[in-house]
This record gives C-alpha cells, structure tokens and sequence, in this order.
C-alpha cells in the first residue's frame, strides 16, 4: 500500500523501502518520507456528520413559539401605534392596561419564581422596587425632551425612523409608507413607558413562562395570535392574511424543512482539522488535583 500511495505521488530522489520506521503524523519530526506523502492510515481517523442532531418535529414546533411570539409582539405594536394616531386608542388607558398587566406579571414572578430563594425575598422585592422607580422616572423624565424634538418632526422622518427600528428587530424586514399627511404626535410619556415594558418586560416575562411550564407557553403563543388578528382586522384583512400564513410557515413549515434536508448534511471531521485544545477540562483536573 506504501509503495502504491508513493508512487501516486512521487517525489524526487524517494524510493520506498520497506526497512523504514512506521509514518508517524508528527510535523516536528524528520522522517525518511517525502513532504507529499499520503500513509494508508492518514484516513482511519476521518469521522463523518459528527455534529448531526435528531431534531423532533413537535419539539421544534413548539420552540418556534418563541420566533412567533415575537412578530406577534410586533404586530400589535403597530396596531396600536395606529390605533393611537387615529385617536381609537387614548394613551391614558393605554398606560393604565399596561401598568395593570405589568403588576400581574411581577405578582406571578413573585408568588412563584421567589419562593425558591425564600431567604433573599425581601432583598429582591426592595432591588426590584429600586429598579422601578428608577426606571419610571428616567422614562418620565425624558418624555417631554422627546415630545419636545419630536412635535415639528415630519412624518418622513417618523416612518423612517420606524422602518429602520423593524428592520433591525425584525430580521430586515421592509416596511415604509407612501402617506404625505402629516402624522399627528400622540403619543405622550404615558405610551413611551407601555411600549418600553411590551418590549423590555414583556420578554423576560415571556422566557420565565417558557421555562416554568410548555402548556402555558402554547397558550400564550395562541393567545399573541388572536390578540394580533383582532387588533388588525379592523386595519388591514391583507396584513392579517399575510401574518397567518407567516405564522403557519414559521410554526409547522419550518421545522419540517429543517427535518427533511439534515440528510443532505455531509460534514467531515479529519487529521487535517486544527487540534481544539480543552483548557478548561486541564484547569479543572488540576484544581480537582490541589483539592485533593
């Protein structure tokens, strides 16, 4: 097999000869072997789709929730943006829904997510007290600066503002208005702090369901949903079909696409790879090696 391999790829001046020590696949070792030659055992550690997972199809329908719930986010976002610009929504009520929703979500946190650290319970409620107010007050704060740069701004600028703040949360999707008319400032400090807690909050809040129980993460998922369609069916039925069949192609298309091509995978681990040194297994035998 030497003498075959050798052969395929000659070099000047070598001769095999069958008195020589094995190949070894060390570079800082001079061996009576050419630079180009290939050894029959170069190939036994060549290792084929190593890192290929089993994917459940369910499994991952119900991990696309978390893709869905966000678009769903944004969509009611916009509906009640323009709820609010054609005077269909008051931003007074819109905070007041909002602090209400926000309160039961931090009583659910507290009833259950702190009972498993009973003897920090009363640090935790005056840091996330501290956290609040701080927060509803830089917020308020800031509002009438904002209010103020923004009362002679033009609605070019307010939809472009508004596109590029969507293309960056939403994976670039593209969004723009054709709209001439100016569009009136409504929304005061009082909606600023409801959307930050949709946006801010409302995910935390959304990752501790997911991780306290899978029913409730289907639910509230279901739930986004309906909320989206009945906020947009009164402004655009198109927009809802096109959110429907989006949610249906994320949700159960998806996974199944990801399913079908991992047969197609073909990835391949050999002796030319570079070596991944494991320094943190080393740090942890030898701290293991001191303690004992």
């Amino acid at each position: 097999m030497d003498a075959r391999v050798a052969h395929q790829f000659p070099s000047p001046g070598y001769q095999y000869n069958p008195t020589n020590p094995p190949w070894r696949k060390l570079l800082w070792v001079k061996q009576n072997y050419p630079d180009n030659y290939v050894d029959s055992t170069f190939l036994d550690e060549l290792q084929k789709n190593v890192n290929v997972r089993t994917y459940d199809y369910w499994k991952m329908v119900y991990e696309s929730g978390v893709i869905t719930q966000h678009i769903s986010s944004v969509v009611i976002f916009i509906a009640v943006f323009i709820y609010l610009q054609m005077g269909a929504l008051v931003a007074n009520h819109l905070i007041w829904t909002g602090s209400f929703m926000t309160g039961v979500g931090y009583v659910i946190w507290d009833l259950v997510m702190i009972q498993q650290t009973a003897p920090h319970r009363g640090f935790e409620r005056k840091r996330v007290a501290k956290s609040a107010v701080f927060f509803f007050a830089t917020l308020l704060g800031l509002s009438p600066i904002l209010k103020t740069l923004t009362s002679q701004t033009s609605d070019d600028t307010i939809w472009a503002l508004t596109v590029c703040c969507f293309l960056a949360n939403v994976l670039f999707h593209d969004y723009g208005s054709q709209s001439r008319a100016r569009v009136k400032f409504i929304i005061n400090e009082c909606s600023h702090i409801c959307f930050v807690e949709w946006f801010a909050l409302f995910p935390i809040f959304r990752r501790y369901l997911q991780d306290m129980n899978p029913k409730v993460q289907i639910m509230l998922t279901i739930l986004m949903l309906l909320t989206s369609v009945a906020m947009f069916i009164r402004i655009s039925k198109a927009v809802v079909f096109l959110y429907i069949l989006s949610f249906c192609f994320i949700t159960f298309i998806c996974p199944w696409w990801l399913i079908f091509i991992q047969k197609y995978k073909n990835e391949i681990h050999g002796p030319w790879d570079e070596a991944r040194p494991r320094l943190q297994r080393s740090r942890k035998n030898v701290y293991r090696k001191r303690s004992s």
